[in-house]
């Protein structure tokens, strides 16, 4: 039956099984960045960020129990085999982050919202599929290139395991799956988030999206002896990518992302249902639609700068310890708690008050 099925179509399956599991996650679990960050810093809770954390953790694990097993190939994915520049990876995740505080989302927590029935976050989906294309494939594209050939740093080692083998002489592996489980244990160091076995439970189903998307994509690259890429879950040019399909393409197009796209849809919609929370929202004030545009603009353009979102950078960057995505999540960090800091005292952005 699979011989049946193209690679696209394949990939666009498994991509929307681990995107129907995040999606449920979101509205279920309420796993959410902005969420975790605020709640962190204003609330006085930190169990959605150990959610989040748990999920890098187990992502880890099983992404370096995939390597372990022959079933992975790191320097495969898009997270090696790109050019490395810290100052992207920092302007971007700082744009991000701020634009993430602006729009009230990150790309995929608007996916979860427009599944929910949020209209408002429909157009923060539309605006930021278009702008990370402007950004990755568009009028922008030679300005993002001539930057990046400016700040790369050349090198062959891309994750903290491989450096920790280049100073030891030991293999990398053993790191990785020792640096994830550490994560994991930071994550269950608190006896409130031991307490909550709902956010435990999403938290690690979460981690497990991940490494689905790292199997299933290695997996259909390695039996169907495709051009087929390795990657996992991130909601920034994937949201392009869907716009085009629906667009352009009836029979063709599909791609992992497209198929996650569709997952978390899917996912926020059954999670919603079953909660009771469905129901049509819409923006009734200007200030707050100029916000939600103008973050969306910021999110597609600083994803692309630093090679992923909160979860493409955040989650699957994270699970195979890449030099980039702890300085991408601190960065997003940063600019989000800017943000939030800008609109909780009361005088936030300017003109877009007007």
């Amino acid at each position: 039956m699979l011989d049946s099925i193209s690679d696209a179509g394949l990939l666009a399956l498994i991509g929307l099984g681990g995107g129907l599991i995040l999606g449920l996650a979101a509205r279920l679990g309420r796993f959410c960045t902005l969420g975790a960050i605020e709640d962190a810093l204003y609330q006085g809770s930190d169990i959605r960020l150990r959610m989040w954390i748990l999920a890098i953790g187990v992502a880890g694990l099983g992404t370096f129990g995939l390597v372990a097993l022959g079933a992975l190939d790191p320097a495969q994915t898009i997270y090696h085999l790109a050019p490395w520049s810290p100052a992207f990876a920092i302007t971007g995740g700082l744009l991000f982050g701020y634009g993430m505080s602006l729009a009230g989302n990150c790309g995929f927590g608007a996916l979860a919202r427009f599944g929910g029935g949020d209209l408002r976050s429909f157009v923060i989906v539309l605006v930021m599929g278009i702008s990370a294309y402007v950004m990755l494939s568009g009028p922008l594209a030679q300005l993002r290139l001539a930057g990046l050939s400016l700040t790369e740093i050349s090198t062959q080692t891309r994750s903290y395991p491989q450096l920790l083998s280049m100073a030891t002489g030991l293999p990398s592996l053993p790191f990785g799956l020792l640096i994830s489980a550490a994560i994991t244990a930071a994550a269950l160091w608190s006896r409130d988030f031991l307490r909550s076995p709902r956010a435990l439970a999403w938290g690690t189903l979460v981690g497990l999206a991940i490494v689905s998307g790292w199997a299933g994509t290695q997996w259909v690259a390695d039996a169907r002896f495709g051009a087929a890429p390795v990657n996992s879950h991130t909601f920034t040019s994937p949201l392009g990518e869907t716009l085009l399909f629906l667009m352009t393409s009836s029979g063709g197009g599909l791609t992992f992302g497209v198929g996650a796209v569709f997952g978390v849809l899917a996912g926020a919609f059954i999670g919603s249902l079953i909660k009771g929370h469905f129901r049509w929202e819409a923006c009734e004030d200007p200030r707050e639609l100029k916000r939600q545009v103008l973050g969306a603009v910021l999110m597609g353009f600083g994803a692309i700068l630093a090679m992923g979102c909160t979860i493409g950078q955040g989650l699957s960057a994270f699970s195979l310890l890449t030099l980039n995505a702890p300085i991408v999540f601190l960065s997003i960090f940063t600019g989000a708690a800017f943000g939030l800091r800008q609109l909780i005292m009361g005088r936030p952005f300017g003109w877009l008050q007007s």
